[in-house]
């Protein structure tokens, strides 16, 4: 008898990652982390639908995101009952639907995390996916939203990304800014376009200073404006401190009467002092920093690798004025941040940085010596599991080396013997081996 089954070979999906377990254990560790230090300042976890009307996702304006519409395979194309939907491309905007349509039920200032995935319809390539987990913290508050949660969220994030497993050795640096400085800046030297200018000025870090005076003096001589101005923007642009008395001398140097560029340095320098605890050089200055025209009014952040500063920002965002005007009547300022996890990850995968050799969540694997000892193995299992202790017991009463090899393959780091005479347990690391007690043993820290 012939088999004419035809196969169907899959292959990769471009811009959807998919790991291997070892490489999961180590992504949900980072959750894990991430999570536990959300939480320890106070910010509540929230869920929203994967998928939100378009009409929601296109109500504050045109979307510069390709987003991913749904439909059903079999839809009736004469039933106009359904919503037209789609995969968010952000957390941004179905918080703000979120906090519109709950309003009520909700204790402001209200501090939120979400870890979940996004959808965006861009060409995959390094650090750019099309389904990628992203880690928000946001505050929002009813009228007004006090400074020193402009500090904070710094603060959260530097304590997450220096303490992520396999990030401990990593150089990165947290870059703060304010919009009110740069724009209140080109307000006061007349220039009406400023998104012209601040095209260049983000780019800094990639083209150097050099070519964005280029840049500058190409739209200054389209302008008729002089090449004072240029230097203006460019001394601005290259200021880079971590000192709040630093950051007011360079600044006053400009010689700027504005209120909202002067509101703008004064923010700016509450956020600096209220992080000087923080390593030296782990937070600075960089009025470089752009990020979002139309979308962010006040403090800025970006974070980059001190040896790869061309990599692109880890994690970012920034103040707003108004969370969910295009969903409710109502003035909610608020301040966010948010950790591009899937592409940090992939980079410290791609790194080799990250400890990948445990197959297996399970802290010791049981030997199974008989299959008429089945039963008491079993029971001994479920004794430790009640006790917070992950136990993979083996499968098959098989030869006691065989059942060592399985346990070194999948990097479990202790091997348990229940012997009758009394119980014994190796470490697989160290090859030693002495007794246990069911009872009483725990895992080594």
């Amino acid at each position: 008898m012939s088999n004419d089954r035809k196969i169907y070979k899959p292959g990769p999906i471009r811009g959807f990652p998919e790991w291997l377990p070892e490489e999961r254990l180590v992504e949900q560790k980072w959750f894990d982390h991430i999570r536990n230090v959300f939480e320890s300042y106070g910010f509540c976890s929230i869920e929203t639908p994967s998928v939100e009307e378009i009409d929601v996702l296109t109500a504050k304006g045109e979307v510069d995101k390709e987003i991913y519409v749904i439909e059903r395979l079999h839809k009736d194309d004469s039933d106009k009952s359904e919503a037209r939907l789609a995969l968010h491309f952000d957390q941004t905007v179905p918080f703000a639907r979120y906090v519109a349509m709950r309003f009520n039920d909700l204790v402001f200032p209200f501090k939120r995390y979400q870890i979940q995935r996004v959808w965006r319809g861009e060409r995959p390539q390094a650090g750019r996916f099309r389904e990628f987990y992203q880690c928000d913290i946001d505050v929002i508050g009813v009228d007004a939203l006090p400074m020193h949660f402009d500090a904070e969220m710094p603060a959260v994030m530097w304590e997450i990304l220096t303490g992520l497993p396999g990030m401990e050795n990593e150089k990165i640096q947290m870059q703060i800014s304010n919009r009110k400085v740069l724009l209140g800046l080109l307000a006061h030297l007349g220039i009406k376009d400023a998104v012209k200018y601040t095209t260049f000025i983000d780019k800094m870090e990639k083209i150097g200073i050099d070519a964005v005076k280029a840049g500058l003096k190409l739209n200054l001589r389209l302008d008729e404006l002089s090449e004072d101005i240029a230097d203006k923007i460019l001394h601005l642009a290259s200021i880079k401190t971590s000192d709040a008395v630093t950051l007011r001398a360079e600044i006053a140097k400009l010689g700027i009467n504005d209120e909202s560029f002067n509101i703008g340095v004064e923010e700016l320098a509450f956020v600096l002092e209220s992080l000087k605890g923080l390593p030296k050089d782990a937070i600075v200055a960089d009025l470089s920093i752009v990020r979002g025209l139309d979308y962010y009014t006040g403090t800025v952040y970006e974070t980059r690798f001190l040896d790869d500063p061309t990599y692109g920002s880890i994690c970012s965002g920034g103040r707003y004025d108004d969370l969910a005007s295009g969903y409710i009547n109502k003035h909610l300022p608020g301040v966010g941040i948010s950790i591009g996890f899937s592409r940090l990850f992939a980079k410290m995968i791609e790194k080799g940085t990250l400890n990948t050799t445990q197959k297996s969540p399970a802290d010791l694997m049981m030997i199974m010596p008989s299959e008429d000892r089945r039963g008491e193995i079993l029971a001994l299992c479920q004794g430790l599991r009640k006790r917070g202790i992950k136990v993979e017991m083996y499968h098959a009463a098989r030869k006691i080396p065989d059942q060592l090899k399985y346990a070194a393959k999948k990097g479990i780091p202790y091997v348990w013997f229940p012997d009758e005479d009394g119980h014994k347990i190796k470490n697989m690391l160290t090859q030693e081996q002495g007794p246990a007690d069911p009872a009483t043993w725990e895992r080594p820290q």
